[in-house]
């Protein structure tokens, strides 16, 4: 995954964009992205990695057997 490092640049913050990226949609220095395009982007990504965190919590989850009762008491029992 590519990452973009947001940077200051004198008093305003700049993104930084790997020239993987740059190269891949031919972007040069004074292009302009639109904000609806970039917004959009960004909630993608963190859906992208919503939907990863809970593939990764189920396949972390185990079988129980059929007949198996938490019993609260037992389990905080001193």
């Amino acid at each position: 995954m590519m990452g973009i490092q947001l940077g200051r640049w004198g008093r305003s913050l700049a993104l930084r964009l790997p020239m993987a990226l740059v190269e891949k949609y031919g972007l040069k220095e004074g292009d302009e992205i639109d904000n609806a395009v970039f917004e959009e982007m960004l909630q993608k990504q963190r859906e992208d990695r919503r939907k990863q965190a809970i593939e990764n919590i189920r396949k972390m989850r185990i079988e129980l057997p059929p007949d198996y009762k938490f019993d609260r008491e037992e389990a905080n029992a001193r």
